[in-house]
């Protein structure tokens, strides 16, 4: 197995959901953490509670991933100590709307290709350099069941995650004569804050969602996350789908 314990591990979109959970498992492994959010004030009090629950070393980052040169600046100015990163988790990402395209919005259509595409590809042209230079890490994207398959009023959604797929995939190619492991971790119906988000703050319409069926809770993607990434070096998780029980797929979910 790959130890973990003092690796500098980069998490976006950690504070909350999957990130934030993310975020404590390698926390709990004992790596060192750099973890980014645009919430200034969410990001700063979960690098506290890591900082004081687990004794490890952690930076924090307000970042929004859209914005390339917030970006570039914010990991070319990095401490010298921090510039390592083995392991990046692009978790940033988010839907907006449930409309069929005539009818969509195209502020929505732009906040999810800018946040879910555009955002991991400008962080990992940021730290994917050095990863070559030293012939050393490990990518994890966060994509989704979304990128495997288009459900009704999904489009543009599922397209960007069909994106990271194809990404991932791409990186793969392009680093296969490296040690550099690549990996997605693709989750199917999962409670987080992603409905809310979705609906812009409609809680009864984000829990609907989630009625009669135990949906996937952030700790199981950690969990995927940290196996994939403690394997053995020569072990490469390429992919991994992961839905509740009684999910057969993006559109059949059985609900009692």
């Amino acid at each position: 197995m790959t130890q973990l314990k003092n690796k500098t591990v980069f998490v976006t979109g950690a504070s909350s959901g999957f990130g934030k959970e993310i975020a404590a498992a390698f926390a709990k492994k004992g790596s060192r953490l750099i973890i980014a959010a645009r919430r200034a004030q969410r990001i700063k009090e979960t690098a506290a509670e890591l900082k004081k629950r687990y004794g490890i070393e952690v930076l924090a980052m307000t970042l929004d991933v859209r914005k390339k040169s917030d970006v570039a600046k914010s990991l070319s100015s990095l401490p010298v100590k921090w510039r390592d990163i083995d392991i990046l988790v692009n978790n940033a990402g988010l839907s907006r709307g449930l409309d069929k395209l005539q009818e969509g919005s195209i502020r929505d259509w732009d906040e999810m290709i800018d946040t879910n595409v555009k955002g991991l590809l400008y962080i990992t042209r940021a730290v994917l350099p050095n990863m070559m230079k030293r012939n050393s890490g490990h990518i994890v994207n966060i994509g989704s069941i979304a990128g495997h398959e288009v459900y009704p009023k999904g489009n543009v959604y599922c397209a960007s995650k069909h994106a990271v797929d194809a990404i991932t995939k791409g990186i793969r190619l392009d680093v296969v004569d490296t040690d550099i492991r690549v990996t997605t971790i693709d989750p199917g119906l999962a409670e987080t804050e992603f409905s809310i988000v979705r609906f812009r703050g409609n809680v009864n319409k984000a829990k609907a969602v989630y009625t009669g069926i135990e949906a996937l809770k952030p700790a199981d993607i950690a969990d995927a996350v940290i196996y994939a990434a403690s394997r053995p070096l020569n072990v490469v998780i390429a992919e991994m789908i992961i839905v509740p029980n009684k999910q057969a797929s993006g559109q059949v979910v059985h609900r009692k």
